[in-house]
């Protein structure tokens, strides 16, 4: 394993949830990089515990998909290939297009609401040409998107999608994107729900995934496979 990746030592009383939660973000923010092997022994002396709580926290990931096990290896962090970048925008299709419809039946004019907010913070952090803020209010609009829905099903399994989404955005950076387009995507989403049309919604919801994969894996438009649910 490389250096050790500065997460702050927790105490005896804590539990396993505190060391997921580090771990977690270190793997969304790219601090520990994809197909990095995760040692119990280090991890264990930097967080200052036992490796009880560890061995817990790390099988939280791998349940998640974030950590693989492999047999006589030990534990990697999770490698997306083209597959499952595919997949992984097919899922938040299917899983954002319901939440948004199920805001359009419920008529939930505070979901709404806090869309806009979340589209008018990213087009402040445009506007300010802070991109790391823009990046954070991006997934904050889907997390919105999601929670405005009020199922916790679908918030859990969205959850794991968006770290996965963050690694995604962790290799995009230093790629092109006007930022004004990107805030223009999010705002047809928002007003398509407050239009209650479900049929621009779920255009605007795969228009705003295929631009993603369009820079992710070259050539996805053409395949046609990640438009659909």
């Amino acid at each position: 394993m490389s250096s050790p990746q500065s997460f702050k030592r927790v105490n005896r009383e804590s539990t396993a949830g505190l060391i997921t939660r580090q771990l977690r973000e270190a793997i969304m923010y790219g601090r520990l990089r994809p197909g990095a092997q995760l040692s119990e022994a280090i991890l264990a002396a930097e967080f200052g515990v036992s490796r009880g709580p560890l061995r817990e926290a790390t099988q939280r990931l791998v349940q998640e998909g974030l950590v693989r096990a492999e047999p006589n290896r030990g534990l990697f962090v999770k490698e997306l290939d083209e597959h499952e970048i595919r997949d992984l925008y097919a899922a938040r299709i299917a899983i954002e297009t319901a939440a948004g419809r199920t805001i359009i039946r419920k008529g939930q004019q505070q979901a709404v609401a806090e869309l806009r907010t979340a589209y008018e913070a990213m087009q402040r952090a445009a506007e300010e040409g802070a991109l790391a803020q823009l990046s954070d209010a991006d997934l904050r609009f889907h997390e919105v998107l999601v929670g405005g829905a009020g199922s916790a099903r679908l918030q859990r399994m969205h959850q794991t999608l968006m770290v996965e989404t963050r690694m995604c955005l962790t290799a995009l950076q230093g790629t092109y994107r006007d930022p004004e387009d990107q805030v223009a995507e999010h705002q047809r989403i928002a007003e398509a729900i407050a239009a209650g049309d479900s049929e621009s919604l779920v255009e605007a919801i795969e228009e705003h995934m295929q631009e993603a994969l369009d820079r992710l894996v070259p050539g996805s438009r053409s395949a046609g496979t990640a438009t659909t649910v």
